[in-house]
């Protein structure tokens, strides 16, 4: 898995039939420092996250989309699998949601 930061949404209006409903994320990844790195990747989000949220990315071969029985007519490369609340290294608070949105 990995963490990334959601930058955004994609939306595409024409695609494969098995694609209908899937939230598309444009997301950046996260470095073990916090910063956001140069890599960016389009994941199908089934679980509402949002712009400027960490969340944690599993490639399909790990975390396949369990909400179909048509598993091959989704071409799911990366799943947001997670929205994440705090991450802590050793005994430093890297990111917190609550203080995300604090003003």
């Amino acid at each position: 898995m990995q963490v990334a930061k959601v930058r955004g949404t994609v939306v595409s209006t024409h695609k494969l039939p098995g694609m209908t409903g899937v939230k598309l994320l444009w997301v950046q990844f996260v470095d073990e420092q916090g910063q956001l790195l140069p890599q960016y990747e389009v994941v199908a989000d089934r679980i509402g996250a949002g712009i400027d949220e960490w969340i944690l990315v599993s490639r399909r071969a790990l975390a396949p989309d369990s909400d179909t029985d048509d598993r091959d007519l989704r071409p799911i490369d990366a799943l947001a699998i997670g929205i994440i609340d705090t991450i802590t290294l050793g005994n430093s608070l890297l990111y917190s949601k609550k203080d995300e949105y604090r003003y």
